[in-house]
This record gives structure tokens, sequence and C-alpha cells, in this order.
């Protein structure tokens, strides 16, 4: 027999392989963390799948596939692409000839990701996010991503990494927001930020380890190939001190298109004015749908309402995803809080109207305009903030198109009435050799000057090195006319300056075109199963003391620099904050309200000011009465004509500074 010790051994072992048959199966991963989430974003998730079940759906591009694509990425930069001079210059690079050498040799490629990876890289060469290959289906729509997200910040002068937030629904007795991350596979996190980074195109050290960052958990996969690894060990330190390590997967979700989305595809006036990181921006949306359910519902809320406006309270916004707007108290002083998180919105006057509304609520001594991981979008839309910020009249940023046969045709499309503009110089430069078109703004003065100042305090700009194309051009309006300081919470923004335009954009004006006559076009050709090019069509240029300058490459850089801090990671940017409020509070601050009322045959305008000492009225243009305002901080009455129907401007000076500005 044997000895009782090993008998009651075998009955345990039996009762313990019972129980694990009759342990329900286990649910799929992404199913775990369903039970937590909010319901606004459940629906988003529920079909999220492990990254290797996710790569074996991918139908393969035939080899006519292939090389179709290569010829229109060689068509499209040898044509549009308005950089092309300035990146084979800046980085010694020839991405024209390493696209015919991939066409000579697709036959040897081993895989589809490796035709992937080749195109990729090419484009990534150029160190520009507005021109890209987008991967073909189910690329096109997938978002690969972890269930936490990474920040870096200082601490004791070193820069750290922390985990900032969790996926609602991912749960763990250790891993928490505040631990600080040590290594990634076993790559010291500073090195793999570095390497995710240098794979991104950003156009300097800055931009590219912003964007490390940023891609580190969660990666669109319309731009780049999917991760290396299918899963990731995290090393962290836990709030104790203690290393510790997790194991998780990389899943894959198809990213929803985001309500206020501009399709870029479309003949419309927005599509045709837009300057967006395309990647950062479904970046930010990705963020949105998995750490703030709340902008989700509230979103979804408005959308269902008639008059939004009455469902919004205090500085609330009518755009949550768009703006966030709140006053804010400091050490220094209570101050107004603006966050724009993107200009890609298709109603330029809406949101236009929206931004007078909610910094006309904030306090009015002092705004910080945080417009950090902004990406772009509507050029317009950048460039008709700027008056409502200065004094000063804005003057648009031009844009130059490459001289090239292609652009010259593109100037002559009947379907394109604002191209013609730039038509003169570019069949100037067609006989000169000039390499570019005249610089002309895609926006009129005129509307760029329409409304006039409605914020007289003074502003703070916070910048990063996400801040991207509109973004940049919006950046580079508010230093080029001194509306106010810049702080950066890191040495440069993206430096991306120029107008995107998509392959298939291009190709529905130049369709157009052979519609109604013969057309020199180009011979642009539908690409397979949804892939994509994009190209920087316009370059921008600088103006005021900086005017010829270009953009690209060169960014913004900041007056100050903040390094962020633990507790702006955890504690809503409260270091950041206060770093600007004391900017704010050694600037001056200027008071300009007015109230017009009529009185018989005449109207009243009543000006209450602070910080001036001296008012002049225009009427259309013209001047009509100037008068002193005593002790700089007064009520003036200026009486005018009823019958005036001309535009009516009074300015506020101080000391023979212009300093206010008012359009009535």
């Amino acid at each position: 027999m044997p000895p009782p010790h090993a008998t009651e051994l075998r009955r345990r072992t039996a009762k313990g392989a019972r129980k694990k048959r009759r342990r329900p199966p286990k649910r799929a991963l992404a199913a775990t963390f369903l039970a937590g989430l909010d319901d606004a974003i459940k629906p988003h998730l529920r079909g999220a799948v492990r990254l290797e079940h996710f790569l074996a759906r991918a139908e393969p591009l035939s080899p006519a596939e292939r090389r179709l694509i290569v010829g229109q990425a060689i068509l499209l930069l040898e044509e549009f692409y308005a950089h092309l001079p300035m990146k084979r210059a800046m980085h010694g690079i020839d991405p024209v000839r390493r696209l015919e050498l991939l066409a000579i040799n697709l036959r040897h490629l081993a895989s589809d990701l490796s035709f992937h990876h080749e195109m990729s890289e090419i484009f990534m060469s150029l160190c520009d996010l507005h021109t890209n290959y987008l991967l073909p289906r189910p690329y096109n729509k997938a978002v690969a991503f972890l269930p936490f997200a990474i920040e870096d910040c200082f601490e004791g002068g070193v820069r750290k990494y922390i985990v900032s937030k969790l996926l609602p629904g991912f749960k763990h007795p250790r891993f928490r927001p505040g631990v600080e991350v040590s290594s990634w596979n076993s790559i010291p996190i500073d090195r793999a930020v570095m390497l995710v980074g240098g794979i991104s195109a950003g156009s300097n050290e800055p931009a590219r380890r912003a964007r490390g960052v940023a891609r580190l958990t969660l990666r669109p996969l319309f731009r780049s190939l999917p991760p290396e690894e299918r899963e990731v060990v995290v090393e962290y330190r836990s709030r104790r001190g203690r290393a510790r390590e997790i194991r998780l997967p990389w899943l894959v979700f198809a990213l929803p298109r985001e309500r206020h989305a501009i399709d870029h595809d479309a003949h419309r006036p927005t599509a045709m004015s837009l300057g967006i990181d395309l990647e950062g921006d479904l970046i930010r949306h990705g963020k949105k749908l998995l750490y703030k359910p709340h902008v989700v519902a509230a979103e979804r809320r408005l959308a269902a309402r008639r008059h939004p406006h009455a469902a919004v309270e205090g500085c609330g916004s009518i755009m949550p995803a768009v703006f966030e707007a709140r006053p804010v108290r400091t050490t220094h002083g209570r101050f107004g809080y603006l966050r724009l998180r993107t200009f890609q919105l298709d109603d330029v006057d809406g949101f236009v109207k929206e931004f007078v509304r909610l910094v006309e609520l904030l306090p009015q001594n002092g705004l910080i305009l945080d417009v950090r991981d902004n990406t772009g979008g509507v050029l317009t839309n950048g460039e008709r903030l700027l008056q409502l910020l200065t004094p000063r009249r804005i003057e648009p940023e031009p844009l130059q198109l490459r001289s090239t046969p292609s652009c010259l045709e593109l100037c002559r499309s009947e379907s394109l009435g604002h191209f013609t503009r730039w038509l003169p110089s570019m069949q100037r430069a067609s006989e000169t050799g000039a390499p570019f078109s005249a610089g002309i703004p895609l926006d009129t003065p005129e509307s760029c000057n329409a409304i006039g100042q409605r914020y007289y305090g003074p502003i703070v700009l916070v910048t990063n090195g996400l801040c991207y194309s509109t973004t940049d051009i919006f950046t580079a309006g508010f230093r080029d006319h001194a509306v106010g300081k810049i702080l950066g919470t890191d040495e440069n923004t993206g430096a991306g300056g120029a107008n995107v335009w998509t392959h298939a954009l291009l190709r529905r004006i130049f369709a157009k075109g052979r519609s109604r006559r013969a057309s020199r076009g180009p011979a642009l050709r539908a690409l397979p199963k949804e892939a994509g090019l994009r190209v920087a069509l316009r370059r921008s240029l600088r103006v005021g003391k900086n005017a010829g300058t270009e953009l690209e490459e060169l960014g913004i850089v900041p007056d100050e620099v903040h390094r962020m801090t633990r507790d702006d990671l955890l504690r809503g940017n409260r270091d950041l904050i206060d770093h600007a409020a004391r900017i704010l509070a050694a600037m001056p601050v200027y008071a300009f309200r007015t109230n017009v009322r009529p009185r018989g045959r005449e109207v009243v305008i009543e000006v209450a000011s602070r910080n001036i000492d001296r008012l002049d009225l225009s009427i259309g243009g013209r001047p009509f009465a100037s008068q002193e305002v005593r002790r700089g901080a007064a009520r003036t009455r200026i009486v005018m004509p009823a019958h005036v129907s001309d535009v009516i401007e009074l300015c506020g000076f101080m000391k023979g500074k212009l300093v206010a500005r008012r359009r009535i």
C-alpha cells in the first residue's frame, strides 16, 4: 500500500483538476477591461483584439498594386512636394531616387509588411509629419494601445517617465498612476522613447521626444508598422520604491470618426486649407476615447440638442473636445485658463464665435492659452483667432507653391477659384526658373481683421513639441505680432509649416478638369485597398520682423521653458499654470469696455478703460475724434451722429503706444 501522505496528495491533485475543469473558459483579454468602462466608450472597445489576431486578418497587396503605389508616390513628390529642395539639403536624402530603386526591387520583397516598411521608411526620412504614406485597410482605421498612458516630468533636474492614466476598468494592486517606469522590454525607458520617436518624422529633437512619449502606448497603424513585439514588459518602481514589472499585450481597435472631423479628401474649402499632423490628431482622439469618457458623453449629449448653448453652464463649451475653459486661482492671482485642443473644425465662424464667448466669460486681467498637443487643423481657424487677442492689424502668413508643371496646371484649374491668385507668379516662375511662386496668404487680410480685439488682458501662450502645422502657424503669428509671451514645456514646437493635401483630393481636382477640357495634368490614379498619400502642397513663410523665414524645420522657440513636474501630470498642470501666472502678473493689464446707446439724433459711446491715456475714434477708417483720458483709468463719453452706418473703431493708447482696439 502506498503511504498515507501519497494517497492524500493524489486526492488533492484530483480535486484541483476537477475544479480547473469546472472553471469557466477565460474571457478575451479585451473583455476583462469592459466591466469598468464608461458606457460612452464601451461600444468602441468591444471589438478590440490582440495584435497577432489583427495581423492575421490583413490582406496583402498584389505586385501590381505595389507598383501603382510607388509610381504615384514618385509623381506626388516630384510634382507637388513644396519642401523637396529643403529636405534634400537639410537631411542629405533623395526620396524620389529611393522610390525608383524600390520600384526596381519590388519582386525581392519578402512580404507585404516589408513593402509597407520600405514605403514608411522613405517617407519618414523626410522628417515631415504632413507628407505621408498611409497604409491600406485594415491598418488605415486601426489603433494599437496599452491600457495606460505615460508622460515625462522632471524631479531634481532628472527626466522621469510616470504612469499618468489608466484605462477605466484596468485595475492592478501596484501598477497605478504615479509609478515611475524604468525600462521598456529591458531597454532603458529614455532610450526606448527616443527609439519610438526616431521613427516618427519629427523635425527636431524636442518634437521627436514628445512624439516618442505620445506613441509609446497608443499607435495609430495607418502611417507606420504595428509594434514589433506582441507583448510589452514594463519595469517600474512602486510608490515605495520597489522594482516590479508587468507584462501586457498590445490590443487593437477600430478608431471611430470624430464628430467634428473634416473629410480630408472632399472638394471643400476647409479640406483644401488644412494644416494638420494626422497621426498626432488621431492620438489626441484616441486618448479622448480611452481616458476622457466625460468628454465623449458631453459631445453626444450636445449633438442631440437643437440649442446646445442652453445645455452648458458657466464656462462650459458647446465644443467640449475642442475647448476647456475655467478660471484658475494661483499664488500670483486669479486668471483665465483656456485649453485649445484642435483647430480641425469645418465651421470656421462657429469656432471663432465660441472662442470669443469663452474668453469674454473668463477673468479679464490675464489669460493662459494652452495649445499643447494641438496638432493643427484648418489654417483659417488659427489665423482668424489672432485678431481677437491684439490691437495690431493681423498679417496672415503667405503660402508658396513649388514651380512645377503640375502645380501650374493646378493653378489653372477652373474648380479652384482662389488658386488663380498664384497663377501669374507661377507662369512667371516657369519662364524665369524661379523655384517657388509668390507668397500669397490663404485667407484675406480683411477676413483676419473683420472682428478685431476682444480680449485686452495680458496673454501667455503655452506650447510643446507636439504643436504642429496650424498650431505652429498660430504660434508664429502670436510671436510675429507681439501678442504676448510664449511658455514652452519643450524647447521648440513641432516645426511644421505647410498646407497639406491628400492624393485623393488632387486626383479629384484633376479628374474634374479633364471632364471639361483636355488636361495636361499628372496621371493620378486611384490607390488600391484604401491606401493613401499626403503631401505638403504649399509652404508657409513668417511675417513681421521675421518676414520671409520658413516655418518648416525651424519652429518657434518659446520665451521661457517650464519643466513639467509630477504635480503637473497628476494634479491638473498645477505648477505649469502657476509658472504662467507668474509671467502674467508681471505684464501690464489693459481694460477696454464699451457701451453704445442712442440719444435722440446722437449716439453716446461710453468707454470704461484702464491704463489708457488717449482714445481715438474713427468712422469708416477716417478720424472722427481724439480724447485724453485722465489718470489712465476712467469712464469716457464720445458723442457722434446717429445716422452713421460705417464701422466705428476705437483705439486706446498709453504713452503713444497702441494697446487696445474695439470695432463697433
